[in-house]
């Protein structure tokens, strides 16, 4: 009786746990000894502001919520005080936030994660925090594009505008120059009719 008893009490936090873990991105393993309380309270105020899911967990407990998922990986790293970080959004968040909370704090030890799937250990988890977060990625990858696009329309629209500067003068010039050479049709033809008539006066002196 005293047994079930004791299970019953268990079932309700494996429940959260497993409930928690259901839709998560990552799950990361901290041993979380040696922090002091300013330091819990400052790496828990992150975490959440990052809609990272942080909580201390007795290991038995983890492990029967961590059992037929693929967070079952991670039994063999429960060993000692561990605490659980979970992130459903973003699955780099944990790892990165972690890492470098823990350049301040070194007592905080990343054991290992479930990053999308795979199992990381201590140091693969420190790749894995290397990593921007999406919005990060997305918004360099945006800027490099638009970059581009705004350079190559500005070009455009300067080409286009000094186009139409030199173009409108070609176009009123060459009415102009028309009547010039119309002009000139004249000026020469009375330069070739005394050569012609001092042909025809020549037999004439003779």
């Amino acid at each position: 009786m005293a047994k079930n008893s004791k299970i019953g009490l268990k079932q309700p936090v494996v429940d959260e746990i497993s409930a928690q873990i259901k839709d998560a991105q990552s799950v990361v393993l901290v041993d979380y000894r040696g922090l002091t309380v300013d330091q819990d309270t400052q790496l828990r105020k992150q975490l959440r502001e990052a809609g990272v899911t942080y909580k201390v967990y007795k290991n038995t407990m983890m492990n029967f919520a961590f059992k037929g998922t693929d967070f079952e990986q991670l039994s063999s790293y429960l060993e000692g005080p561990s605490a659980v970080a979970i992130s459903t959004t973003d699955a780099t968040a944990p790892a990165r936030i972690l890492s470098k909370f823990a350049k301040t704090a070194p007592n905080l030890e990343i054991k290992a994660g479930v990053v999308e799937g795979t199992v990381y250990d201590a140091k693969g988890m420190a790749q894995i925090a290397t990593i921007p977060s999406r919005e990060e990625l997305l918004s360099k990858l945006l800027g490099s594009i638009q970059s581009p696009i705004t350079n190559f329309a500005r070009v455009i629209k300067q080409i286009a505008e000094k186009g139409g500067e030199v173009a409108a003068p070609a176009e009123e010039a060459a009415p102009a120059e028309a009547p010039a050479e119309e002009a000139a049709a004249p000026a020469e033809a009375p330069a070739e009719a005394p050569a012609e008539e001092a042909a025809a006066e020549a037999p004439a002196a003779e």
